[in-house]
């Protein structure tokens, strides 16, 4: 046991014949694991109160509170019953992240756009089926001191309480939640390698709903959220090419869920995809522009962005993974190896991206609203297939209320997905045809 992990107190205790409700809270203090730490809290069984609603129920998060100053901030989440937490922090940027179990966030609209203290924001969401995270930015590096798990006031709540403090740069050694890197080294070494290709009966289309869970993406007025709106069309768009009963369609998700980027790349390789439609709508931050900008583009890969504004989208969608708490890994060498899978993508399989893309602008100008230059080329990761053709579609701008509006009604994800499908099966026929 380290010197930080007897810093955290240990509150085990009995309470009469009832016994303890025990909450696990499982930290990984400055890198270091320090184990299993359980922290008890009074039982109520006795006041007709029980704390747990019996195995295998959901826990519902129902209030946040966050208090304290520049030196010390504590953030509290209120819940409808004890669960076993995950608590750690990550650097790069500085981030403390909760895993939780089964829950479901009942929270006001909004909750989580401002901090205090330490706190500069922080966000919350299915992560994984069945697990759900809340990810806590920090104006810099902080130490977790304490974190507990109580009764609230109110009859049945218990409060997860996580205090932190700050600390330097040093101290926190470059990111906690070391031991995670492994993870994700190992996620990593496992993204999509080029496979060969098989004789299959139906061409297999794999639509990505970009974002998810505790990525919400880009917001809008009324509420609306980019991940909702994609999964819709996404939805859409698999009902229809279903029908048609000429493809084979996979999704990388189907519910309110957190995919990693690495994660969609290799269900894509794993699928054996022979087209990759990546599903997003865009956003502004200059609210000066925004209404005079808006319309759908297609995006396909290229590491050199065809201007400013598709490099910073690239940018905006390769950090998904570190909006939803993931911890970026230096692959060192293995860069050279994309690299090089990336050359070999561009000649075999850029000239079918390209094709596509040029069906696909052309079908969706017969329904929606285009951007000015709706065909433009970055670096997003997603867009790293090396066994198939891939494209990312910007819907529209949610910073937009004329697009915001048409993107939310059923009648325009109708037009779109039908846009969309209209293009896949001109597409391979093209190339059934041998006209590439």
């Amino acid at each position: 046991m380290s010197k930080r992990a007897s810093q955290v107190p240990r509150q085990v205790s009995r309470s009469g014949d009832f016994g303890s409700r025990l909450a696990a809270v499982f930290l990984a203090l400055m890198g270091v694991p320090t184990g299993l730490i359980a922290l008890a809290y009074p039982s109520r069984a006795a006041a007709g109160t029980p704390v747990e609603n019996g195995d295998g129920a959901v826990a519902e998060a129902h209030g946040v509170k966050v208090e304290g100053e520049q030196s010390q901030t504590t953030f509290e989440i209120a819940l409808s019953r004890g669960v076993t937490a995950e608590v750690f922090t990550l650097a790069n940027p500085y981030r403390v992240i909760i895993d939780l179990p089964d829950v479901t966030f009942r929270l006001a609209p909004g909750t989580g756009a401002r901090g205090k203290g330490l706190i500069t924001a922080f966000r919350y969401g299915l992560f994984a089926e069945r697990k759900a995270r809340v990810v806590i930015d920090t104006k810099g590096p902080v130490e977790i001191t304490s974190a507990t798990m109580a009764h609230g006031a109110a009859a049945g709540a218990v409060i997860l309480r996580v205090a932190m403090s700050a600390t330097d740069a040093q101290s926190f050694a470059g990111g906690t939640g070391a031991t995670r890197r492994e993870d994700a080294a190992k996620a990593a070494a496992e993204e999509a390698a080029p496979i060969g290709k098989s004789p299959k009966a139906k061409p297999v289309i794999v639509i990505d709903a970009g974002h998810g869970g505790i990525d919400p993406g880009a917001s809008g007025i009324n509420n609306l959220s980019e991940k909702t709106l994609v999964l819709a069309v996404a939805q859409r768009l698999q009902a229809v090419l279903a029908k048609s009963g000429a493809f084979d369609v996979r999704m990388t998700r189907t519910s309110d869920v957190f995919v990693s980027l690495d994660r969609r790349l290799k269900l894509s390789s794993d699928e054996g995809a022979d087209l990759f439609v990546s599903l997003h709508a865009d956003s502004i931050a200059e609210t000066n522009l925004a209404e005079g900008i808006r319309g759908a583009t297609v995006y396909t890969l290229s590491e050199q962005a065809s201007d400013e504004q598709a490099r910073k989208m690239a940018e905006k969608e390769n950090a998904s993974d570190l909006i939803a708490g993931l911890q970026g890994v230096d692959q060192g060498g293995r860069d050279q190896v994309k690299s090089i899978l990336i050359d070999l993508m561009k000649r075999e399989t850029s000239n079918f991206s390209a094709d596509f893309s040029n069906v696909l602008v052309g079908r969706l100008k017969r329904s929606i609203t285009m951007a000015r230059d709706p065909q433009r080329s970055a670096a997003f990761k997603v867009l790293k297939q090396t066994h198939a053709p891939s494209v990312l579609v910007e819907l529209g701008f949610m910073s937009n209320s004329k697009d915001q509006q048409e993107m939310a009604t059923p009648a325009w994800q109708e037009k779109v997905s039908g846009a969309i499908a209209a293009a896949i099966t001109v597409y391979f026929a093209k190339r059934t045809a041998g006209h590439p």
